[in-house]
């Protein structure tokens, strides 16, 4: 069997994983141009290009993981990256919004496959050290790549048009199949499978949503990951149209993506200093009180709040947000070890859906001004602290 170098492992891993990010973040410059190019008449509408990659990551996280527990990884990662190439022919040959926009679900769809079933191939191989380190290499991809992608989309904006973007998507998956396919053996043993049962599944939702630690976690993680969600939406309204940044908007979108990935980077050495719970918790009522105060000001401020200020509530907050995205799900995740390949997904999907509602709902309310994201942060985090204090109520 084909026996893969460390180095090389990562590398594929890591490629595969990027797909995520590259999707939603190198089409943030592209939506002005896509929207006026297909017909939309409300900018808020152009949106939607983000919101409907997370309604179907939201779908098939759901699917994969009890998929390729039975099938063996390698049909499953296989079925994913078809599925998303499909959805990128319907891009690139788009010519009406929501045909574009079907291809957009159906991206999220398909890249849901390798970003779930990737961690799992490095379950499967390697454990203890080797396994934290190939982990902390595939987190390292998961800060630097939003980091650059706009940057990328902006790219070949400059020397072609936003199908293009979707073009190199395409190739991207292409490359990813082949050398997967090629290179990469399966790592689940036939011994290990398990029968595709719907109860199992049942019983495994049943169990996630009936566990207060896990079901709450993961509707304060829905939160949390919604006000971030919000942001992605108007980001590109933000800087390009209210503060006019044009060709520099990836410049200080990378840099807040960034700051985030530091954050959850540092977070890795304090968590076991301080421990998860008290570190979600401050980082929560730190998100709060910043933005609470940043509404107050924005709100008595005429013509909206200047840039720096609004890039030091954002990066302020986001560093916050580096402490949440790794804990929070760490925490739903706790009692369901028994049954993580399937508790993976369910807690993934139910963040997902939680996440991209209220993410839409904040982005459709962007009005020209920072407030509706800083409104958004405000609140989603209030309700997230009080979803924790319900957490840990004792059992009368």
């Amino acid at each position: 069997i084909m026996n893969m170098r460390l180095g090389e492992f990562v590398a594929l891993t890591a490629m595969m994983i990027s797909l995520v990010a590259l999707s939603i973040d190198a089409m943030l410059p592209a939506l002005p141009v896509i929207g006026m190019d297909l017909g939309v008449v409300n900018a808020n509408d152009n949106q939607l290009v983000v919101s409907s990659l997370f309604l179907g990551l939201a779908i098939g996280q759901f699917i994969y993981g009890p998929i390729s527990d039975s099938t063996g990884r390698k049909p499953a990662i296989y079925v994913g990256l078809i599925l998303f190439i499909f959805g990128c022919f319907l891009s690139i040959f788009a010519t009406s919004y929501p045909v574009m926009l079907a291809g957009r679900v159906l991206q999220g769809i398909g890249v849901a496959g390798p970003r779930t079933i990737t961690v799992a191939i490095v379950r499967d191989k390697y454990s203890g050290a080797d396994m934290a380190k190939i982990m902390s290499f595939v987190m390292a991809v998961f800060i630097i790549v939003p980091t650059l992608a706009p940057a990328v989309g902006q790219g070949i904006l400059m020397i072609s048009t936003w199908r293009m973007i979707f073009a190199v998507l395409l190739a991207m998956a292409v490359i990813c199949f082949v050398w997967f396919a090629v290179r990469q053996d399966e790592t689940l043993p036939r011994s290990n499978r398990a029968t595709l049962s719907f109860s199992r599944i049942f019983s495994a939702v049943r169990e996630t949503c009936a566990n207060r630690v896990s079901f709450g976690y993961t509707v304060a993680a829905g939160l949390v990951f919604g006000a971030f969600i919000g942001y992605l939406n108007s980001a590109q309204q933000i800087f390009q149209n209210q503060y006019g940044l044009g060709e520099l908007f990836p410049v200080y979108f990378g840099a807040l993506a960034l700051s985030i990935g530091v954050m959850s980077f540092l977070n890795g050495k304090l968590v076991h200093r301080l421990g998860m719970h008290l570190l979600t918790l401050r980082a929560l009522q730190l998100t709060v009180i910043l933005s609470i105060t940043f509404l107050g000001i924005g709100l008595f401020i005429d013509q909206g709040m200047p840039l720096w200020m609004f890039m030091t509530w954002a990066l302020s907050v986001f560093l916050c947000q580096g402490v949440l995205f790794g804990n929070i799900n760490a925490l739903a995740m706790e009692p369901l070890g028994h049954i993580a390949g399937t508790g993976a997904a369910i807690v993934g999907s139910l963040t997902t859906f939680i996440s991209l509602f209220f993410g839409t709902l904040i982005g459709q309310a962007y009005n020209g001004t920072t407030l509706p994201l800083i409104g958004g942060f405000a609140v989603l985090g209030m309700i997230s602290l009080l979803v924790m204090r319900w957490i840990n109520q004792p059992n009368h």
